[in-house]
This record gives structure tokens, sequence and C-alpha cells, in this order.
């Protein structure tokens, strides 16, 4: 697998936390990475977005872009060979969410939902019940857009994660 690194400045400062946010970049909402941003720089947190393809970031110690070749879930298991038990991954892709939750890790969705041992597969069972129901030929509809309450939601439970994750050092 070919990986290569875009950031303003490689993460080879002492970390400040003892976990990294790794963010599922290609179809992450806008306000969220924006909170993201916000989110690295003010609490100094290690905090590196995979895409497939080069994203915008703001200069930063604690802000890399990876980006990896084009492919199906290559961002996906980019993430989930790279993370480290405790560290935290924002995701809308539940199989994601369920080998992030696997491997001792945390996931949230992009609308705040934390993904845990005691949710993550009965919501993979029910993202491939639908899957199955789509290449059926049902129409399911998808995802509402994500709004403003979403976002506060998202805010507040990665707020909780971090203060969470920061008083276990």
């Amino acid at each position: 697998m070919q990986l290569s690194f875009l950031s303003h400045r490689p993460l080879d400062h002492p970390a400040t936390f003892s976990f990294q946010i790794w963010v599922d970049a290609d179809a992450c909402p806008a306000d969220i990475k924006t909170i993201l941003f916000r989110t690295a720089k003010r609490r100094k947190i290690d905090t590196i977005f995979v895409a497939n393809q080069r994203l915008r970031v703001p200069e930063s110690p604690h802000i890399q872009m990876l980006a990896v070749r084009h492919g199906l879930d290559v961002a996906d298991q980019t993430i989930a060979t790279s993370m480290k038990p405790g560290d935290v991954v924002i995701t809308a892709d539940i199989p994601l969410a369920a080998q992030v939750v696997a491997n001792s890790g945390i996931a949230i969705g992009p609308r705040g939902e934390l993904f845990d041992e005691s949710n993550v597969q009965a919501k993979l069972a029910s993202r491939n019940l639908m899957d199955h129901l789509r290449s059926s030929g049902m129409e399911t509809g998808g995802p509402k857009p994500i709004d403003r309450k979403d976002i506060q939601s998202f805010a507040n439970q990665l707020d909780r994660v971090i203060t969470k994750r920061q008083s276990m050092k």
C-alpha cells in the first residue's frame, strides 16, 4: 500500500495526549472538519485526516493530511491498521466503526453517535440489511442531510470523549 503524508509539518513533537484522532475524511462534512481543526489546535491533539484525494488542512503541528491511493475502502483500511488502542476515529462508515471498536478504539459518527461494544454490532447488522435491501432493488432512501443539531451533538460528543481520555492519562 502506497501512502503519502501531506502535512505542513511532521508530527514529530511530543504528544500532549496519549491518543490521536483519525478522520475518515473523504466524506466528512465540512462543518465537522472545521470543528476537528479547531479541536486539534486548541487541545493540541494530533489529528490525521485520511483521504484518497488531497485535502487542504490548516497549518498546525497537530494536523496532518494522509493521502492514500484510490480504491475501495483504502482509507478505511489505512485507518484500521494504523490506529492504536485508545485512538479516536471519526467516521460515518459502520464497518470501519466496527473495526475500530474491535481494535479497542473509540469511534464517533459525524452526527455525534458514539459507537461502542454495546451498539456497533447491531448498527452493523442494520446497515448490512439495508445494503441487502438496496442491492435487491428496494429504494430505502439515504440519510438526512447533516444539520445544526447534528453538528452540535458531534461537538459535544467529541468534547466528552476527549475529556474522558484526558482524565485517563
